[in-house]
């Protein structure tokens, strides 16, 4: 750009034209420039600082990183694993400590910190021993009794969400829902989480859901942060507005490390926002293999049913033919139809042995009768008056006699008295 165009630019935005006298710095330049200002200065090369530590934390190098704050502003401290390790005490979240190093800029990411080189404890903080006096009071009325915790619904229509609409908690619960449970109807209740006006703003946010008598759950939830970040979920009004809700509670304020008393008071507390959205909802996934699970034992359950009655039906149709008029007419008719062979049968039996003993008798009488006696040889004899001759007594000589043999007859004259002949032998003898 010429001159002449730079100079028209700067007057049209109000600009000097000095400011384009010389070449710009760079973001390094400007950050180095500052890092040498500090550090040449007496009062930073050696400062003690008073405050409260939060935000602690101790990678696997054994470097601390912590934040010093009091109640107006904070400052973040590093302290390298060497002088870290000759520290008289562990260090921990809450504790007020007054440190001694020297103030310098992190160039990579332009800001001022500690560097501390020694620290010596004041005591717990002031936030601390607040926590633990509110603690230890509510805890006396009862507000955090495990008896008074109340169960979840099991599959929730609607969740109450009192939060911030900006933050990422609030982003974070959204995508788990639409994972896990996109059946559950959010309704948010948009407050402040952090800062003076937050605690009141939470409390009149709880209150509205819980007036609404729509939500089945209301989750109180913000991201993680220090303990000055998170106080207005150790404000005295918002726990009493959690145990006072008719509606169950889930508390998931922070990360797993921090605990509020929100979380006490609360039915439910979850390490994280998102940890909070899946132990609200039930696994969408699990709910339909659970169903199909249950589709199919159904299915199997009715086939079963289906077939028995089946079975059952078929037995009782096959009782109503056995008992049904028709079908005992029917036996009736095929019992006398047997009766009626079987006694033809006999009959007809009976009648063959008759004619049997018949033939035999009829066979007897022909051996024992005058035919068979005649055939033998024997023979009939008659008088004339047709008087049977059975002995010689009742034949007289000059009697005509009709002598019958087996294959006819012829007449014969008694020519002797066969009875004087046999009176005779009996003188004689």
């Amino acid at each position: 750009m010429d001159e002449a165009r730079r100079d028209e630019q700067s007057m049209q935005y109000g600009f000097q034209s000095t400011l384009w006298s010389n070449e710009p710095m760079s973001v390094s330049e400007l950050t180095a420039h500052i890092k040498d200002l500090m550090e040449d200065d007496p009062t930073l090369s050696d400062v003690r600082i008073a405050g409260e530590v939060s935000n602690l934390s101790r990678p696997a190098s054994g470097h601390l990183y912590f934040t010093l704050k009091d109640a107006a502003s904070q400052i973040r401290c590093v302290m390298w694993r060497s002088q870290a390790a000759r520290a008289a005490r562990a260090l921990q979240n809450g504790d007020a400590i007054i440190a001694r190093g020297r103030v310098s800029v992190y160039e990579r990411d332009g800001i001022y910190q500690l560097y501390v080189e020694s620290l010596v404890a004041q005591g717990a903080g002031d936030l601390n021993v607040e926590f633990e006096r509110l603690k230890r009071k509510l805890e006396a009325e009862g507000l955090f009794d495990s008896a008074r915790k109340r169960p979840l619904p099991a599959f929730p229509r609607v969740l109450g969400v009192v939060t911030s609409p900006t933050g990422a908690a609030f982003q974070d619960i959204l995508n788990v829902l639409r994972r896990r449970y996109p059946l559950v109807e959010v309704v948010l209740a948009p407050t402040a989480v952090q800062g003076e006006e937050a605690p009141e703003q939470i409390v009149r946010a709880i209150q509205r859901l819980d007036a609404l008598g729509a939500c089945d759950v209301i989750l109180v939830a913000r991201g993680g942060g220090s303990l000055e970040e998170l106080w207005a979920f150790n404000d005295e009004r918002v726990v009493r507005a959690i145990a006072a809700s008719r509606v169950p509670v889930v508390s998931g304020v922070g990360h797993e490390i921090d605990f509020t008393l929100a979380d006490f008071a609360a039915d439910v507390r979850a390490p994280t926002p998102s940890a909070a959205a899946e132990i609200i909802t039930p696994d969408i996934n699990e709910l339909r293999m659970h169903v199909d699970a249950l589709s199919a034992a159904m299915v199997a359950r009715v086939s079963v049913r289906i077939a028995d009655a089946g079975a059952r039906f078929a037995a009782l149709q096959r009782a109503l033919r056995l008992l049904s008029p028709a079908s005992q007419l029917t036996r009736w008719r095929e019992k006398m139809l047997d009766l009626s062979r079987r006694l033809t049968t006999a009959q007809i039996n009976r009648l063959a042995l008759t004619r049997l003993r018949l033939e035999g008798l009829r066979a007897h009488l022909e051996d024992i009768g005058p035919a068979a006696t005649l055939a033998r040889g024997y023979a009939i004899v008659r008088r004339a008056d047709e008087q049977l001759v059975r002995s010689v007594g009742d034949a007289r000589a000059g009697d005509v006699l009709r002598v019958t043999v087996s294959d006819g007859e012829f007449r014969a004259r008694v020519t002797d008295n066969p009875a004087a002949q046999i009176e005779g032998r009996r003188t004689n003898a």
